[in-house]
């Protein structure tokens, strides 16, 4: 029999993510001291390990796989760790039926449930326990009926006893072996997060038993080996580890570094992708690798992330390209930032969450590739950040392999709304990489609407005075223009082009402080006392934006240049608001720092001609850029080629001072280079 599903639970018990593992409530601390106490004294006369564990209020967790459930109370694992999920199998993998496992002991019954693709509850069976010994117990359940979507679980209901579980698997009968996986973890300057995930790893001895080596491709200048907890992460992983010094040549050549290393060892099945700044549930590892060796045909496994900062917070379940537009979206049905902690979004009370998802891509802070797939397709696009593991998912899914994202397998990452990745330097890479990977896979002419709404997003951004962004968007556009020949060649260097680029527009200049600039003064207080309101129609919208650009193109007076006159959070910052100052002062999406936002109508007028050239050029162009790209695809994602690059890619020096400042390195998550 394989294991493809443990029961797993929180060894820490954080209150945050217990709702993720077991539906029941839980008791901790000095409450549950005092409450075994009570429970020992009212069952008098019983000694046993249950009385002792065992409270009267609450179920209590005594292990990574093992809880007690008090006489008469009740606990559900109809939750996102521990609820298998059968539609998944039923529809990628050559599994037909499912056995539950346990192993418990006392007095009570277990009731096994599974629900529809429209998030009906079907009771299925149950089973009676009354042993004071531990006893197994195995249930057989067919996966024909999940076509569309639905769960497996159980519940236990605990007697005139105590229950404990030992441990509960779900299992199947297979005759294929057991594969492994090597691990690659890209890192730029962030070696204490990178430490501690090699700790958790390190930990988790029965998940190496699946693991190859690890590779920790380091970019930066603050190395992880010099961090001072990192020994103790080498000796627990011993020859598993291996930390390869490259210069930053961004995620996708950290991973590609990662795929091709995988491919040259000739050891593994797959190659399994993490982001350095996540936090993994170690089983999800096992878990993953279980589905990709049972699937029918070579499939890429993704988990799924949650919000780093909010750890109940489904943050990402699934994702598609809209195909018109070229831009990432939510799977049909199913909704970004999903608080299953919430009172009414449990799993159980959520019918989205029970539909069986098809997904066209998944993030690489988790994906699970087989080295056929690589082999097959490739590795990433010289792409630097953004839109590489889409466009991989995209290039897999044309070559007839699927990507599924497997509920149950997970990680805790940065969300996407503490980071400013679409003003920074990171909008370069935005840009160029989605025309470019639309002119790769679009089924539409000219990439559908994808050109038409970048028109328009440059505009906005000039709009709203951020010229830094419009500017780094342009270059996008003219590096599109320029072909595929220097993706490769610019990998290297393009970062320090965009740092110099940016160096000159005080939009990109921060400060940690609003009272690090003049103070803010208003000429003229808001027409009869009204603040601006959104546009709420499209008629609207278009006045908004022709009145803000005639505005934004009047000459500029001396007092916006020596004050703001205005600061605007970061939740506020849209063009239309940012259109009606000269200058203003406005807040990064994590709250650190502040920029001087300023009118500069020359400036205005350049990026508008540029920009309406530019996107000419493209539509005119499309059908030449297409063939070109779509030529050079092979060479460009080919190992062969990807090892010139990584022969080129010499890591820098770190400094004295950087190597000292690693030990004492702050917690936050947020790192502007990767």
């Amino acid at each position: 029999m394989r294991v493809l599903q443990r029961l797993v639970l929180p060894v820490d018990r954080d209150l945050d993510v217990l709702k993720l593992y077991v539906d029941g409530r839980m008791v901790r601390g000095e409450e549950a001291v005092a409450q075994e106490t009570a429970a020992a004294e009212d069952l008098a006369g019983d000694s046993s390990e249950d009385a002792v564990l065992a409270t009267r209020r609450g179920v209590r967790i005594v292990g990574r796989r093992s809880l007690v459930v008090p006489l008469g109370r009740r606990v559900s694992f109809c939750t996102y760790f521990n609820a298998f999920p059968a539609s998944y199998w039923r529809r990628w993998s050559v599994v037909d039926d499912v056995r539950l496992r346990l192993r418990l002991r006392g007095e009570g019954i277990v009731i096994v449930y599974r629900s529809t693709g429209k998030g009906f509850t079907q009771r299925v069976t149950q089973l009676h326990v009354d042993s004071d010994v531990a006893v197994e117990r195995e249930v057989e359940l067919p996966l024909q009926p999940f076509i569309d979507g639905g769960w497996y679980w159980f519940d236990i209901v605990a007697g005139d006893r105590n229950v404990v579980l030992e441990r509960a698997e779900w299992c199947a009968d297979t005759d294929r072996s057991q594969g492994s996986t090597s691990i690659g973890i890209t890192t730029f300057n962030r070696p204490k997060f990178c430490v501690e995930q090699l700790l958790a790893l390190g930990e988790a001895t029965d998940v190496l038993d699946v693991v190859d080596e690890i590779f920790v491709v380091d970019q930066g200048t603050k190395r992880v080996v010099d961090h001072p907890d990192f020994p103790a992460a080498a000796e627990a992983l011993g020859e598993k580890l291996r930390v390869i010094d490259q210069a930053n040549i961004g995620g996708s050549g950290g991973f590609s570094r990662a795929m091709a290393e995988t491919l040259d060892a000739g050891r593994s099945g797959y190659v399994l992708l993490l982001d350095d700044d996540v936090v993994v549930e170690p089983e999800g590892i096992l878990r993953a690798v279980a589905f990709a060796d049972l699937a029918r045909t070579p499939t890429v496994v993704g988990g799924h992330m949650f919000d780093l900062f909010n750890r109940s917070v489904l943050h990402a379940h699934g994702e598609n390209v809209a195909r018109y537009r070229w831009w990432m979206v939510p799977a049909p049905h199913t909704f970004y930032w999903h608080d299953l902690a919430r009172e009414g979004h449990s799993l159980r009370e959520t019918p989205w969450l029970h539909r069986r998802i098809d997904a066209d891509f998944n993030g690489w802070w988790m994906c699970l590739i087989p080295v056929d797939v690589l082999r097959k397709i490739g590795l990433s696009l010289p792409f630097f950040i953004k839109w590489d593991d889409i466009e991989y998912g995209v290039r897999a899914r044309e070559a007839g392999i699927p990507t599924v994202p497997l509920p149950g397998a997970a990680v805790w990452h940065v969300p996407w709304h503490s980071k400013d990745n679409d003003l920074d330097w990171q909008a370069y890479f935005q840009e160029r990489n989605r025309i470019i990977s639309a002119l790769l896979h679009s089924p539409y002419d000219r990439g559908g609407n994808m050109l038409k709404e970048s028109l328009i997003m440059v505009t906005k951004h000039a709009l709203a005075m951020q010229y830094s962004t419009a500017e780094l968007m342009l270059l996008g556009l003219e590096d599109v223009l320029n072909g595929p020949d220097g993706l490769h060649d610019s990998i290297t260097t393009k970062m320090a082009e965009l740092r110099r680029l940016r160096a000159a527009f005080p939009d990109a200049q921060a400060k940690p402080d609003i009272d690090d600039f003049p103070r803010v003064r208003r000429r003229k207080p808001p027409k009869k006392g009204r603040e601006p309101l959104p546009p709420g129609n499209r008629k609207e919208m278009i006045k908004t934006a022709l009145t803000g650009m005639t505005r934004q193109l009047r000459p500029v007076g001396s007092s916006p240049r020596t004050h703001p006159e205005v600061t605007v959070p970061h939740v506020d910052q849209s063009w239309w608001l940012l259109s009606r100052f000269d200058s203003a002062l406005v807040s990064a999406a994590d709250g650190t720092k502040v920029s001087w936002y300023q009118r500069d109508p020359a400036r205005l007028r350049s990026i508008l001609q540029r920009n309406a050239a530019l996107h000419a050029r493209l539509v005119k162009d499309w059908s030449r850029l297409r063939r070109a790209y779509r030529t050079a695809l092979p060479d460009l994602t080919s190992p062969e080629r990807w090892r010139e690059t990584f022969g080129a890619a010499t890591p820098p020096v770190a400094k004295p001072a950087e190597r000292d400042a690693v030990s004492g390195e702050s917690d936050t998550a947020a790192s502007e280079e990767r």
